[in-house]
């Protein structure tokens, strides 16, 4: 059966308030008292989360999920005693499984599988940008602060020495009064010459939108991966990452993609 929009949402960010009921434990009880974590999304910077959580120590990874099956695949080699899932709600009807969760969706789905684990009781560290809409925001953290779980927003930089050293450095005065911050980026999702479009395969502009769709790649659930996004044919301009981040039914452009980087400093410092 075909996944309709209206199924997607109902299935996750309102029918994820009744998960689990109750706030279930956020701590395992295995006997080598290590973190079990959830991992939604695999790929891409899934699949540097994935390696960078597992190396930390203090995890175990016992849910691997996404919608790409050779991105599924290769984490799974990686850990094989992991559950395997296609679908991230159907993570959740195992909650006694994991004490925490990592997601590494596109963003038009980062509130959605975010919400389930805050209502399961579970901690949740979840790419930038947090979610695709104030209103998704505002969910997420009174849900976060009403089950009293750890969260945290993906931005690599906060973790970087040399950023940390630089708000150090703006915190102690060490470079005087800060009056002005300009912050800038030198890309621009949807905007590149004809040259570039076509060495990336590409459109030219988002406005360009595709006049018809194309053969789904083998392994990919798109029915899945439009998630709560509004029906459209599969294409090659939306898929896969990062292009995605340049339509607005899935992504937030520049601004939300690197600039969540490059406005953060001064916030952080500030």
């Amino acid at each position: 059966m075909k996944l309709t929009r209206r199924q997607f949402v109902a299935s996750s960010l309102a029918a994820g308030v009744y998960v689990a009921g109750s706030a279930a434990p956020v701590w395992s009880e295995s006997p080598n008292d290590k973190m079990n974590v959830a991992f939604i999304g695999c790929g891409g910077r899934g699949g540097a989360n994935l390696k960078t959580v597992s190396g930390a120590g203090g995890v175990n990874v016992v849910t691997l999920c996404d919608v790409n099956g050779s991105n599924l695949a290769r984490a799974s080699e990686l850990f094989p005693q992991a559950k395997t899932f296609e679908d991230f709600r159907e993570v959740f009807d195992y909650p006694d499984d994991f004490d925490a969760v990592v997601v590494s969706t596109c963003e038009h789905t980062h509130a959605y599988a975010t919400m389930p684990a805050l209502r399961a009781g579970k901690h949740v560290y979840c790419e930038k940008p947090l979610t695709h809409n104030v209103a998704e925001s505002r969910l997420v953290m009174n849900t976060a602060a009403e089950k009293k779980v750890a969260t945290q927003m993906g931005t690599q930089i906060h973790g970087m020495p040399n950023y940390r050293r630089v708000v150090e450095l703006v915190r102690s005065g060490a470079i005087g009064k800060i009056t002005e911050a300009h912050v800038w980026v030198s890309r621009a999702w949807g905007l590149q010459s004809a040259e570039a479009a076509k060495r990336n395969g590409d459109i030219i502009h988002v406005t360009d939108r595709p006049a018809q769709g194309e053969p789904v790649p083998n392994g990919l659930n798109w029915d899945l991966w439009l998630g709560p996004a509004k029906e459209r044919p599969f294409h090659s301009a939306y898929f896969p990452g990062p292009k995605w981040y340049r339509w607005w039914d899935f992504g937030n452009g520049t601004k939300f993609d690197l600039g969540s980087h490059r406005n953060y400093p001064p916030f952080w410092a500030l």
